[in-house]
C-alpha cells in the first residue's frame, strides 16, 4: 500500500487531456482522456441510448459539449484519488477561478469519506490545485423544451416514492438509469413507464484503474451522485426535459462521522444540489431545473410512504452487495437499515417475505446495528437515514411487538435494553430546505397529509 505522500510527491501532476462526443446508430458515446505522467494513461467510457429517444437539442452542440467536459471534471475525480496529485492540469478546457473553486469544493468534500478511511489529513485548498487558464463563455442558449422530466431510478425505495407521487405525469417522464438492473427497469415497469421511456446509459471503468486498486495505490468512495447531476443533464438537454427529479431526503444532509463533516452521501446533499443549480444557471446557461422532490422528508416519512405501495415491495433492491446477483444479501448495514427502517409500517412476516430473512434475530449483524443506533461514534458508510431515525422507528417497531403481545427479536431486544433516548416524532416534521418548484407542491403536500396522519 503506497502512502498519500508518496504518491503526491511521486506523480506531482494529474491530468484532463481530453474527451469525445461521438454520434452511433444507437446512440452517444462519451469517452475521457486522463493521465498521470510516469504511470499510465485513462480512457473511460459512457454510451447513452438514444435510439427510441426524441432528440430536442444537437448531441455535440456547444452547451453539449461544456456539459460534456464539465461530466469529465466529475469522472475525474474516480481516476485522481488513484494518486492524489498536488495538481490537475486541465489540458482540453479553462475555467474561471470561482469555477476552480467550485470544483475543489466537490472534490474535497466528495472525497471526505475516502480522505477519512484513508487516514489523510488535508485542506480543501491543499488536496488540489488546478492549473489551466482563468476564462469561460457560457454556451448559447439554444435548449429546445419538450414538456418532459427526468426522474433517475435507483432501484430503491426513495425513486419508487417520486415515481408514485408524479403518477399522473407518467407519460411526461423519462426514468434515468446508470448501468442498468433488474432493480431498476422492474421499478419502472411498476410505476407504468414503458422500456421507451427509460434512457439508459452504460459507464465503464478503465481497467488500469482496478490493476492500480490490485497494486496497493489509493481507493475509496467517490461522489457518483454528482456524475449522475451532470449525466443527467446532459440526457435532459439531448430530450429537452425542464427538470431532473431527484429522490434525495433530508437525511443525507448528516455527517456520517460524529463531530466531523464527512457525509458519504455528500453529493446528495442539499449542499450539492444547490451548488449543482447554481453551475447550471451561471456556467451552462441552460434553464433545466435539479431539485430532489424528496428533500422535505426524512427516511421515516419516506418508508411510511413506500410500506403503502404494494406493487414495488417484491421488486425494488437497495443492497449494494447484492446489487449485480439482484438480491439482498441480508449481510450488510444497508440491508439492516432498510429492514429497520420499514419495520413500523410493516409487518415481520412482511419483511421476511421482502428479505427472506428476520434480520432483526440475526445477532451476527450486531456490529452494524450498533452503529446505526448510535451506539458508535461512527454510522456505517452506506446512504442510510439518521441514528435519530432509526432510534425512532426502532421505539415504534418495540411499541407494535407489544401490543401484538409477541416477543422482541434479539437485536430489537437489544435496542431497548439500551435504553436510547425515545425521539421526537421524525413523522410530523417537513424540512423547509428544499428547491421544490410550485408546480410540484401539491405532491408534496399530499405526501406530508399520508405520512404526518396518525
Amino acid at each position: 500500500m503506497f502512502s498519500f505522500d508518496e504518491l503526491r510527491e511521486r506523480y506531482p501532476v494529474f491530468a484532463y487531456d481530453g474527451y469525445r462526443i461521438e454520434r452511433e446508430p444507437d446512440g452517444v458515446r462519451l469517452s475521457f482522456d486522463f493521465s498521470v505522467d510516469g504511470l499510465c494513461s485513462f480512457h473511460p467510457e459512457t454510451f447513452i441510448f438514444t435510439k427510441d429517444l426524441t432528440l430536442c437539442g444537437a448531441f455535440d452542440s456547444p452547451a453539449a459539449q461544456a456539459i460534456v467536459y464539465s461530466l469529465g471534471l466529475t469522472e475525474a475525480v474516480s481516476y485522481y484519488k488513484a494518486v492524489c496529485s498536488p495538481v490537475m492540469e486541465v489540458r482540453c478546457g479553462t475555467l474561471t477561478a470561482e469555477q476552480k473553486r467550485w470544483w475543489q469544493k466537490l472534490w474535497f468534500n466528495g472525497l471526505g469519506e475516502f480522505l477519512y478511511r484513508n487516514g489523510i489529513n488535508t485542506t480543501q485548498e491543499e488536496l488540489v490545485q488546478i492549473r489551466c487558464d482563468e476564462a469561460w463563455a457560457v454556451p448559447p442558449a439554444d435548449f429546445r423544451p419538450s414538456g418532459t422530466h427526468i426522474v433517475p431510478i435507483g432501484g430503491g425505495k426513495d425513486s419508487a416514492v417520486t415515481l408514485s407521487l408524479l403518477g399522473e405525469r407518467i407519460d411526461r417522464i423519462y426514468g434515468f438509469t446508470v448501468n442498468d438492473q433488474p432493480a431498476r427497469t422492474e421499478t419502472a415497469a411498476a410505476a407504468g413507464l414503458p422500456q421507451s421511456r427509460i434512457i439508459r446509459t452504460k459507464r465503464t471503468i478503465d481497467p488500469q484503474l482496478l490493476r492500480l486498486n490490485r497494486e496497493g495505490f489509493l481507493n475509496g468512495h467517490t461522489p457518483f451522485s454528482a456524475i449522475v447531476a451532470f449525466l443527467s443533464l446532459y440526457c435532459a438537454y439531448l430530450t429537452g426535459a425542464g427538470e431532473i427529479i431527484l429522490s434525495n431526503e433530508s437525511s443525507a444532509n448528516e455527517s456520517t462521522v460524529k463531530c466531523a463533516d464527512v457525509n458519504h452521501q455528500y453529493s446528495k446533499s442539499y449542499t450539492f444540489e444547490q451548488d449543482f443549480t447554481a453551475y447550471v444557471r451561471d456556467c451552462l446557461g441552460l434553464p433545466t431545473r435539479y431539485f430532489s422532490l424528496l428533500r422535505p422528508f426524512n427516511e421515516m416519512q419516506i418508508a411510511k410512504q413506500f410500506a403503502a405501495l404494494p406493487q414495488y415491495h417484491a421488486v425494488f433492491r437497495s443492497c449494494n452487495a447484492g446489487s449485480k446477483t439482484n438480491v439482498w444479501c441480508c449481510n450488510c448495514a444497508k440491508c439492516l437499515f432498510v429492514y429497520c427502517i420499514l419495520s413500523p409500517f410493516l409487518s415481520p412476516e412482511a419483511l421476511e417475505g421482502i428479505f427472506g430473512e428476520a434480520l432483526l434475530d440475526k445477532t451476527s449483524l450486531t456490529a452494524d446495528f450498533d452503529a446505526l443506533c448510535g451506539f458508535t461514534d461512527v454510522k456505517p458508510f452506506e446512504c442510510i437515514g439518521t441514528v435519530r431515525e432509526v432510534r425512532a422507528a426502532l421505539w415504534r417497531t418495540a411499541g407494535n411487538y407489544r401490543a401484538a403481545a409477541r416477543a422482541l427479536p434479539a437485536l430489537l431486544q437489544r435496542f431497548v435494553q439500551a435504553d436510547a433516548p425515545r425521539p421526537d416524532d421524525p413523522l410530523r416534521e417537513f424540512n423547509p430546505e428544499h428547491n421544490v418548484p410550485d408546480t410540484f407542491l401539491p405532491y408534496i403536500e399530499e405526501m406530508f397529509r399520508f405520512v404526518s396522519a396518525e
